[in-house]
């Protein structure tokens, strides 16, 4: 905890002085940077959780707002009554895993389960808990963090590191890297919550999404994957053709109802290997528009159904429920306890291997 105790005293606002395209603000060990390009856009990062704080692009008539949740000072994130990301890199495992267990090579592994019986998003202190160490790079921030064998229960020691850029395109590229000692899992993501309207908006169900994936996998109600993949045609899941986020958000059909809403994950339709676009969401009123391109093979849509409008974010505005969404790019939740089986893809990483991925945030108009 004496990072965390470190952070609590240097609960500061996240700002400072300007180096280049990179503003850096140092309260010992916790740090916020600042991104900019040729064109205005912002993008705040903390080494607090690897944590994207804001997000501040133009509409369509030039104007701009910031469409991320999240707070001006780093001991917000630390005191949250309620503890749901916001803007962080989630890990070891991002998503859930049934009952907190999985096996590698016959030796099972327990992990706290912090989500009912199940395990989510690394556990009590995750990845989005933790100060890592920062490093500015060109138009970007990379940040680093040990993960000891044994932390949280996961095996080996996992030297991972994200790194932010921000291009003259407006995309926001994140790039993730991780080696470990042992054999063990890695499925992180980051878990930005979005209102292209702008944070503390009103709901985003009049946004338009796409999502590039013809299948689910269908949960039960702890939204574990039972282990099927469901088609899309004819579901509340097809999104495959731009549809209103509030279509059928409340539709009478079981997964909805375990959602409550949309908290499930997509397949993508692959063509191959590299960066393809998995989704897209539009907001019509500002005009603003985000694609997401990743060489992941899921997508999960949150639709902020668990948002509760007791937390105030930097506008002084509340959030309440589905006043933001997340598009968070990973391998299908529980993975590991579907090693081996057919549309699976492994999420298993050895000694001598490189966990090597990257998801793009592009902004534009239309």
């Amino acid at each position: 905890m004496k990072n965390v105790a470190l952070l609590i005293l240097a609960g500061a606002v996240l700002a400072g002085c300007t180096t280049g395209n990179v503003k850096v603000s140092d309260f010992s060990s916790v740090k916020g940077y600042t991104l900019t390009n040729k064109n205005g856009m912002e993008v705040k990062i903390t080494n607090y959780g690897a944590t994207i704080t804001s997000i501040i692009v133009p509409d369509r008539e030039g104007n701009m707002a910031d469409v991320a949740l999240g707070y001006d000072s780093a001991d917000q994130y630390v005191n949250a009554l309620v503890r749901d990301y916001f803007g962080a890199v989630v890990g070891r495992y991002g998503n859930r895993i049934a009952e907190g267990k999985f096996s590698i090579d016959g030796k099972e592994y327990t992990l706290a389960t912090n989500n009912g019986e199940n395990h989510l998003h690394g556990g009590l202190m995750g990845f989005d808990k933790v100060v890592w160490t920062a490093q500015t790079v060109e138009n970007g921030v990379k940040l680093s963090y040990l993960a000891k064998d044994g932390e949280e229960g996961y095996p080996g020691n996992l030297m991972l590191s994200v790194t932010y850029t921000l291009t003259d395109d407006n995309e926001i590229v994140m790039h993730y890297e991780a080696t470990t000692d042992k054999a063990t899992i890695v499925n992180v993501t980051n878990h930005t919550y979005f209102n292209l309207k702008g944070e503390g908006s009103d709901t985003v169900l009049d946004h338009v999404l796409q999502i590039n994936g013809s299948k689910t996998t269908p949960v039960d109600a702890g939204l574990i994957p039972t282990g099927e993949f469901a088609d899309v045609t004819g579901t509340p899941f097809d999104f495959r053709q731009p549809k209103v986020i509030g279509k059928d958000i409340n539709a009478n059909d079981q997964q909805i109802k375990y959602g409550p809403g949309y908290d499930h994950n997509w397949v993508l339709d692959r063509k191959g290997g590299g960066l393809e676009l998995a989704a897209t969401l539009y907001e019509p009123k500002s005009g603003r528009v985000l694609e997401v391109f990743t060489e992941e093979p899921c997508i999960q849509f949150y639709s902020g159904n668990f948002l509760q409008g007791n937390l105030t974010g930097k506008s002084g505005r509340v959030w309440n429920r589905r006043s933001a969404l997340c598009l968070e790019t990973q391998h299908a939740p529980d993975s590991i306890n579907h090693e081996g089986e057919a549309g699976w893809p492994s999420v298993i990483l050895r000694p001598g291997e490189k966990y090597d991925t990257t998801t793009i945030y592009k902004f534009s108009v239309k």
